[in-house]
């Protein structure tokens, strides 16, 4: 530091401006008062700005990784605002105040992620004979398997569009099966529909036939015979919302609009254009596992949707307490 290479030439009984005018002409500028503000001004450093630094670097480890080649990357917990971050701040040092999270997104150029408006694309079936809408428009369960909701998206690559389809567990929220396929063909949904099946069942939590609603939207996709009767075949509930009106299938079109905003519209999951169908396939894998076991979940309490659900099952097989 150079403030304090000044401050040993002056223990030597060197002036100060002499010491500075010598230092500006080999290239370092710095004023005499500049050593005298230090010198004055030596003093603890502020508890604020020692804080500030910790919360800071702690914020960068977190919002960005070096990759396997050496590239410094955005993680997805950089698309966090405030207050997520916060949290996830929180999680290793509790005491954390928002201030300075703030302060430390400021300082390093970080914002939340905001959503753009979206584009509907459900077409409605045209015989009009679909199953009644079971939710209202209530997007809670008691517990999962109880109901899941279920959409799809588009997203455009350089050979065309693709589209992705989703299934949630309304409980925690939790995306438990995903498909991409090149066409809106009925096998779009229904798989997702074995895959949740079977990925529930290995969890060691299977479907209960009877107990479990599985709404979605007017699509042609969600009332076509074929999908309906493998509902039905399952036990599952069938359950439509009205036409032209998302805000039936709310829940999912949230989701949906997270994927967009989080995966589709950023080169976190991606670094590059999304030419083919295993890009984006490739980019979905990662989002959908970020979501379901790293990303913060506001309503449901700061926790993952993989937390949520763990500590459902722990509550219900807590070991009894001796006497």
């Amino acid at each position: 530091m150079i403030v304090a290479f000044i401050d040993e030439l002056r223990a030597e009984d060197h002036a100060v401006e002499s010491i500075c005018r010598v230092l500006r002409e080999q290239g370092c500028q710095i004023a005499a008062r500049t050593y005298r503000d230090w010198a004055q001004n030596n003093r603890p450093v502020a508890a604020r700005t020692i804080t500030d630094a910790q919360v800071t670097n702690q914020v960068r480890d977190l919002a960005w990784r070096i990759d396997h080649e050496g590239v410094r990357r955005m993680t997805p917990e950089g698309l966090y605002g405030r207050r997520k971050m916060t949290a996830l701040v929180q999680r290793t040092s509790p005491g954390t105040s928002p201030g300075s999270v703030d302060r430390a997104m400021r300082s390093l150029g970080l914002q939340g992620v905001r959503r753009s408006k979206g584009i509907r694309t459900t077409i409605p079936g045209k015989d009009g004979k679909r199953a009644g809408d079971l939710l209202d428009r209530n997007f809670t369960a008691e517990a999962p398997n109880r109901t899941w909701v279920m959409d799809f998206t588009y997203v455009r690559t350089w050979a065309g569009f693709v589209y992705v389809a989703f299934i949630l567990d309304v409980f925690a929220q939790k995306i438990i099966a995903w498909n991409i396929g090149s066409t809106k063909a009925v096998e779009l949904v229904d798989v997702p529909l074995r895959m949740a099946l079977w990925q529930r069942g290995r969890e060691g939590h299977p479907v209960i036939p009877g107990e479990l609603i599985g709404h979605a939207d007017a699509g042609s996709q969600y009332t076509s015979i074929a999908f309906t009767d493998h509902l039905t075949d399952e036990g599952i509930l069938p359950s439509i919302g009205t036409v032209a009106d998302a805000y039936d299938n709310a829940l999912m079109e949230c989701v949906i609009g997270l994927f967009k905003t989080e995966c589709i519209r950023t080169t976190v999951f991606h670094a590059g254009p999304y030419r083919t169908i295993a890009d984006v396939e490739y980019a979905t894998a990662g989002w959908v596992d970020w979501y379901n076991t790293r990303r913060l979940h506001g309503s449901l309490g700061m926790m993952t949707p993989t937390e949520f659900e763990q500590a459902h099952y722990a509550a219900l097989n807590r070991e009894p307490q001796p006497a």
